[in-house]
């Protein structure tokens, strides 16, 4: 499964594995993938720093990448966070408070911090992340929303880094291309997390013509070695797989009950909702979602606003496996995902399900794959 591109960054297999699980990100590496770590949730520098030390005793020498969210677009800038909760208005607070109590989510224990923040959308988290990042031999600095600033593209390249950027339309990847980005990565509908209104099979052959001869990688939906060569044959040099790793044995969700939800899963049961971030996020349709979506409610606020109103809720949420409301970001590839396996397992199934898929084209085309 080698490309053009995965030779050009060391790696056996074209298939770059997005997690925030320094576990799986290491193991996808390992296996013989391109591991991305998500660093969104990194709000102190020392426990990335913390994590990446751990990547490098644990990926044999094998390149790695980071995953960053710099909005092309700021609701806010150059204020504090506690200005920023300040722009929250009361009866959305109200309206968080009134849901919970519906359900019964017990409070968090007094002196409790609310767990993760998302306060990662805003700029100058992602530049002190970087601060930290650009001290180890990363080989790859993904933007989850966008392009990431000029000077942080001519930092990385600085440091022999390539700089990818997510896209959900040709438009959005020729701005990428103008911006000086090296990889586009063609996000699909079907993904988890943000993401456009552009279906893979659709999206991925209309940015390979856009941005070439740039490389491009197909993303949303695939969890399959079939799938993967869907993806290759449509144009693209490797596939981007985020939701595929949330089921396996080293991810760390901290909750049976949500391992319990994605396994049980079907296909049809995500929702593109602002109730996490306050953009358009694929995640598991739950009760929290419909209450957010409801025409009824307040609705979501603007980035970064909505993720600081729901941390804490969500955080409770989460501790107290609160069934309703428990959800994840996750795509429509969760109807797959019906086992826990390990990151080696699945790697295993996927480099299978390629050949599969390449022996069965010979045949239709009448060739036979040399052995």
């Amino acid at each position: 499964m080698e490309t053009e591109l995965s030779k050009k960054l060391g790696v056996e297999h074209a298939i770059f594995g997005f997690t925030p699980f320094p576990a799986v990100a290491a193991a996808i590496t390992r296996a013989g993938g391109f591991g991305v770590l998500g660093a969104v949730r990194y709000t102190a520098p020392d426990d990335l720093k913390r994590d990446l030390d751990w990547m490098q005793a644990h990926t044999d020498g094998k390149p790695y990448g980071l995953d960053v969210v710099m909005p092309a677009k700021k609701a806010v800038d150059g204020i504090s966070e506690a200005d920023i909760e300040a722009m929250i208005p009361a009866g959305h607070r109200d309206f968080v408070r009134d849901t919970l109590a519906k359900h019964h989510v017990p409070e968090l224990a007094e002196g409790e911090a609310s767990g993760w923040r998302i306060t990662g959308w805003m700029e100058q988290v992602a530049r002190n992340q970087l601060d930290v990042a650009f001290d180890y031999p990363i080989k790859l600095l993904a933007n989850a929303l966008g392009s990431p600033p000029a000077d942080v593209i001519a930092r990385a390249h600085g440091h022999g880094i390539l700089v990818a950027a997510l896209a959900g339309s040709a438009k959005h990847a020729r701005r990428h291309a103008e911006a000086g980005i090296d990889i586009v990565v063609a996000q699909g509908y079907e993904a988890g997390g943000h993401t456009g209104d552009i279906a893979t099979m659709v999206l991925v052959p209309e940015i390979v013509e856009a941005v070439a001869p740039l490389p491009v990688l197909a993303a949303g939906g695939i969890g399959s070695g079939e799938q993967i060569a869907a993806g290759l044959a449509l144009g693209a040099q490797g596939a981007w797989l985020g939701s595929l790793w949330l089921t396996t044995t080293e991810a760390d969700l901290h909750s049976r009950a949500l391992t319990a939800k994605l396994l049980a899963a079907g296909s049809g049961d995500t929702v593109r909702s602002r109730a996490l971030t306050g953009k358009p996020a694929r995640q598991l349709r739950t009760e929290w979602t419909d209450a957010w979506d409801d025409p009824e409610g307040p609705g979501a606020l603007p980035m970064p606003l909505q993720g600081l109103l729901v941390a804490e809720a969500v955080s409770r949420i989460q501790k107290y496996g609160i069934q309703p409301l428990l959800g994840t970001p996750v795509g429509q590839i969760v109807g797959r995902m019906t086992e826990e396996r390990s990151v080696q397992a699945v790697f295993d199934d996927l480099t299978s399900g390629f050949e599969k898929a390449i022996d069965r084209i010979n045949r239709i085309a009448g060739r036979v794959r040399e052995a």
